[in-house]
């Protein structure tokens, strides 16, 4: 089906333009939401009737996307989920879930403006793209964990998917074989002054009896 866009759509074209997409496509996304108008003789005459009034909203709708982008684009917000050991979430944080957070912290965004191709099904750091306007996308970190300590560690860059007992062991490891290596540096360069001085002394001519 050939359409006429109302307004940019990625991938697709900029308003005005005239693309050929598929028929499923076109009857339940693009022409429900208003984004585009079947390409007829009568639908082109009446775009072009509309094209200065879109224009100006197009430029409004960007202005409050724009306004919007700067209380979101790079935030970080978590998300407490029971899941394994191994940090497999049991169920997953969907499109609609983060609908939900991104409104409960005062930004009212819709369901498909959340580019998210697969639900979260991990714990851990996850960058999902939020489109506010067709030309304004930010990005916002979801900090997915199963409580508040393991967010903070999440957000530290621990991986929490290691026990925290077998975690501290390794630290404690890394920590000693750092203090050994120092200890092993420090006693190398004692010998080394010890040899230079011997071999000073050794250098210098001897008493005359």
């Amino acid at each position: 089906m050939e359409v006429i866009l109302l307004e940019r759509v990625a991938a697709l074209g900029q308003m005005g333009e005239t693309v050929r997409v598929k028929d499923g496509f076109a009857r339940n996304f693009l022409l429900p939401r208003g984004k585009a108008l079947r390409a007829t003789k009568e639908n082109k005459a009446r775009f072009e009737t509309m094209r200065q009034e879109l224009e100006v909203r197009n430029l409004e709708n960007r202005g409050e996307a724009e306004k919007i982008s700067g209380k979101l684009d790079g935030k970080s917000f978590v998300v407490l989920r029971q899941a394994s050991e191994a940090g497999q979430l049991y169920g997953s944080v969907s499109p609609r879930d983060l609908v939900a957070l991104l409104s409960g912290s005062g930004v009212a965004v819709e369901r498909s403006q959340i580019v998210l191709n697969a639900p979260i099904k991990s714990i851990g750091l996850h960058k999902v793209p939020v489109a506010l306007h067709p030309e304004v996308e930010v990005t916002v970190t979801i900090n997915v964990a199963r409580n508040a300590e393991e967010a903070e560690r999440i957000a530290r860059g621990e991986d929490v998917t290691v026990p925290r007992e077998q975690a501290v062991e390794e630290a404690e490891a890394a920590a000693a074989e750092a203090f050994f290596d120092a200890e092993a540096i420090e006693a190398r360069a004692a010998r080394d002054k010890k040899d230079k001085g011997e071999k000073a002394e050794k250098s210098e001519p001897g008493e005359k009896a």
